[in-house]
């Protein structure tokens, strides 16, 4: 089993930054992607940003050129810059990973930490 802890959400103005966080723990031999998605109420989960292990990363349209995703392989973490926040970023954002474990490979997600971004 794997265990994502996600940290740093919270209420933030229009304009403004926060950083989330993502560390996985657990019977993980590998992590080949790790990410963040996120769901506003009444809309679909989407994709916010990916990294894969080698450093290549993929961003939704909505989000290109404000938010930045890093990871570090050593302790198994991901982070995600928020910049230049606006209202509709509001929304759960959920950690994603998909590693190789004993067995099949899992894809895991985090309980999510809500970003408001209101004045």
């Amino acid at each position: 089993q794997v265990q994502l802890v996600e940290s740093g959400g919270g209420l933030v103005q229009p304009g403004g930054s926060l950083r989330l966080s993502c560390a996985a723990s657990g019977s993980i031999l590998s992590i080949y992607a790790m990410g963040w998605y996120r769901q506003a109420p009444g809309k679909q989960r989407e994709l916010v940003a990916t990294i894969m292990r080698g450093g290549r990363t993929n961003y939704g349209d909505s989000v290109k050129g404000r938010f930045t995703i890093s990871r570090d392989n050593a302790e198994n973490t991901v982070h995600l810059q928020m910049n230049s926040l606006k209202p509709e970023d509001t929304a759960v954002y959920y950690c994603n990973v998909h590693v190789a474990q004993i067995g099949p490979d899992g894809d895991y997600w985090g309980q999510g930490t809500q970003v408001t971004v209101s004045s």
